[in-house]
């Protein structure tokens, strides 16, 4: 079974994984594949909006004579990324509430 994952969450994903260490396209993808499902064709837009919201910002640093493009994690990123991770916690904890069958009325 494949759980579809928001756009909200998917951008947590990329903000956590910017968090650590900054990223080329290519190595995140990579990245973010060791724990979900996701594609270059899916990834390349998430980081253009989060570019566009101010969440990420890029540099180019060459490599082997051709540029790679760097994403780095903004400081409105960090106050997004923490904004996420609570709603996610919520999130989290009424799904396996009912997914674990316990009643907390």
């Amino acid at each position: 079974m494949a759980i579809q994952i928001s756009s909200e969450l998917l951008d947590g994903c990329v903000l956590a994984c910017l968090k650590d260490q900054d990223y080329y396209g290519y190595a995140l993808t990579q990245r973010l594949q060791a724990a979900i499902k996701v594609s270059e064709s899916t990834l390349y837009p998430v980081l253009r909006r989060l570019k566009r919201n101010g969440w990420v910002t890029t540099y180019d640093q060459a490599y082997q004579g051709r540029n790679r493009r760097y994403y780095q994690i903004s400081s409105a990123g960090l106050t997004q990324l923490a904004t996420i991770q609570t709603e996610w916690q919520t999130y989290y904890l009424a799904i396996n509430q009912l997914l674990q069958g316990e009643d907390h009325r």
